[in-house]
């Protein structure tokens, strides 16, 4: 059977002294990108799944899946898109962005059940593990305020140059474009390379995010986790 032929994901002990995964090869064509099961959330498993390009996402009361989906759905900071109506909303400066000043109410607001959708796969140990890793200087936010209000943002993992985007949430229109672009803007001028969006949505792709193969993802995660962002004022203060 070739590496890329497996039948059923990994499982991975929970507590284990050693903390490995897979080989993204052996994740699952169907689900796309399944690559292993269990294991935990601590702060130094999570860090090497990202460092290995790879995510959990599960459902709340299943247990933890681990994914490294192929394609892989990403920005390039410097082809950020911008279309006329979002490029009004941004000229209005109706919203006030600030980053880091909200992000245990960002993840909260990320783990609301949305429309139609019933549940959260943002569970109370998710919202834990990424508050620790938040406290360690390594999860990061972006908030967006109309006033006092917060009514956008999102949130994710910053290694060296790369940023592992998780989620969004925007409680009037345009709220979390105005927070993804502003991030991507803070992100370019500290050096960072790629952002990645895992998986394809079309309000991803509206922003210029694209598809591109495992392979590639995981040669430019490999080189850009390795380079410090470069000294500016945003990466020094996030």
């Amino acid at each position: 059977m070739s590496r890329n032929q497996s039948t059923s994901p990994c499982w991975l002990e929970p507590d284990a002294s050693e903390i490995v995964f897979p080989d993204v090869e052996l994740a699952l064509r169907d689900p796309d990108g399944l690559l292993a099961i269990g294991g935990d959330l601590t702060p130094a498993r999570l860090l090497n799944a990202y460092r290995r390009g790879i995510f959990p996402w599960f459902g709340e009361h299943d247990p933890i899946l681990w994914w490294s989906p192929d394609p892989r759905m990403v920005l390039f900071p410097d082809r950020l898109k911008i279309n006329r109506s979002l490029g009004k909303t941004l000229r209005r400066n109706r919203f006030r962005v600030s980053f880091d000043q909200a992000f245990p109410r960002v993840i909260r607001a990320c783990a609301a059940p949305r429309k139609n959708e019933p549940g959260t796969w943002l569970s109370a140990e998710m919202i834990q593990a990424y508050e620790q890793l938040h406290q360690r200087g390594v999860a990061h936010s972006a908030e967006v305020w109309l006033g006092d209000e917060l009514v956008g943002g999102l949130y994710g993992i910053a290694l060296g140059r790369i940023f592992f985007g998780e989620s969004m949430f925007s409680r009037i229109p345009d709220a979390s474009k105005v927070a993804f672009v502003n991030l991507v803007k803070r992100l370019r001028q500290a050096g960072y390379e790629l952002i990645d969006c895992q998986v394809y949505t079309q309000h991803l792709e509206s922003l210029g995010a694209e598809l591109i193969l495992r392979r590639q993802f995981q040669k430019l995660v490999d080189a850009g986790i390795t380079k410090p962002p470069l000294p500016t004022e945003f990466s020094a203060s996030w």
